[in-house]
C-alpha cells in the first residue's frame, strides 16, 4: 500500500508501519505523475477527490473508487438548512470506498504512530505539570472554529487545575496571553514542539479540551476523554471524535438560526456576534474537565 499526499502532511504518515512507501507531493505534479507510473498500481483509493486527485487518476489510467463528499448535501445544509447528510462518521464513509475489497472495520479507532524521539518526557515538563494536567488545543485553521482567548482564559481560571496550552507557532502569542492571566498552572506549549511531539502531550493528558482541529482527531486515536468545542461547524457533518474514550463530550450552541455558515470557515463571524462561539457554556465544560480529570 502506498500513500500519496502533500509535503505538509508527511508527518501525519511518516511513522505508520502499515504503509509501504509515502509519495509527497511538493513542488510538480506532473513528476509526481511520472513517478507513480513507473510503479504500475494495481488500484487508486481516491479519499481527497478533488481536480487534482482527478488529474492523477485519468493520467494513471487504471481502476479507481472516489470518496463520496457530499458536497451537495453540505451546501443544502449550510445554505437552506436542510439537513440530507446521513448519519455517519466520516471514517465510515472513508470505509464505503474500500468495500469492494472486503475490507472490514476492526472497531478499534484510529491510529496515531509517535516518533520515538519525539516523546515528551514527563520530567521534561513544568514540576506544576508532572502529577497530570489537561491539554487545551487552543488552535485551528479558521478563526471561527476557535473560542476567543478571553473566554480560554476564564475557563482555565475556573479550572484551577495544571493545563498545557497546545498549538502551532501561529497560536505561541494567544498562548502567551493566556498563560500570562493565568499564572504558572497554565503552560503554553504553543508553536515549542513539533507535531509528533505535541502528539505526546495529548496522549499523557487526563483530558483534552479542543477545538474543531487535527490533535482532536490524534486525541480520538489515543481514546483519550475529550471535551470538544464546536463553533460555525458541527459535529453533523461527520467530522467529530471518532471512538474517543466513552466520558468524551461534544460542547456546542445549539438553535442558532445562523449554524452552520460555512462547511469549513471564516476569518470572522459573517454576523459579527460569533454566538456560536461566545455563547459556550464555560462552566459546563469546567464541570466536565474536572470530572474527567
Amino acid at each position: 500500500m502506498h500513500y500519496f499526499t502533500k509535503k505538509a502532511f508527511l508527518p501525519v504518515l511518516a511513522g505508520n508501519p502499515y504503509i509501504d512507501q509515502i509519495h509527497v507531493l511538493d513542488n510538480s505534479l506532473s513528476e509526481i505523475i511520472k513517478q507513480l507510473k513507473q510503479i504500475n498500481f494495481d488500484y487508486v483509493i481516491d479519499l481527497h477527490h478533488n481536480l487534482r486527485t482527478t488529474i492523477v487518476k485519468t493520467r494513471l489510467n487504471i481502476l479507481a473508487f472516489s470518496f463520496n463528499k457530499l458536497n451537495i448535501e453540505k451546501w443544502l445544509l449550510v445554505n437552506m438548512r436542510i439537513n440530507r447528510l446521513p448519519n455517519v462518521h466520516i471514517v465510515d464513509r472513508y470505509l464505503e470506498t474500500t468495500k469492494v475489497f472486503d475490507i472490514n472495520n476492526d472497531g478499534k479507532g484510529l491510529d496515531y504512530f509517535i516518533d520515538p524521539k519525539d516523546e515528551i518526557g514527563i520530567n521534561d515538563l513544568p514540576a506544576t505539570h508532572q502529577n497530570g494536567y489537561a491539554g487545551f488545543v487552543i488552535g485551528a485553521k479558521h478563526s471561527t472554529k476557535r473560542l476567543p482567548r478571553t473566554k480560554i482564559v476564564s475557563i482555565v481560571q475556573k479550572l484551577k487545575l495544571p493545563v498545557i496550552m497546545m498549538g502551532g507557532k501561529e497560536d505561541f502569542e494567544d498562548g502567551e496571553f493566556i498563560q500570562q492571566q493565568v499564572g504558572e498552572l497554565c503552560y503554553n506549549a504553543c508553536g515549542k514542539y513539533n507535531l509528533g511531539q505535541s502528539a505526546s502531550l495529548v496522549k499523557k493528558a487526563n483530558v483534552v479540551i479542543t477545538h474543531d482541529t487535527g490533535l482532536m482527531h490524534i486525541a480520538s486515536a489515543f481514546h483519550k476523554k475529550i471535551i470538544s468545542i464546536w463553533g460555525n461547524t458541527i459535529p453533523e457533518f461527520g467530522m467529530y471524535p471518532y471512538l474517543p474514550h466513552s466520558d468524551s463530550q461534544i460542547i456546542e450552541v445549539k438553535g442558532l438560526k445562523c449554524r452552520p455558515c460555512s462547511k469549513i470557515g471564516y476569518k470572522a463571524c459573517p454576523k459579527g456576534h460569533f454566538k456560536c462561539m461566545n455563547e459556550i457554556n464555560e462552566e459546563k465544560v469546567v464541570a466536565l474537565a474536572k470530572e474527567m480529570f
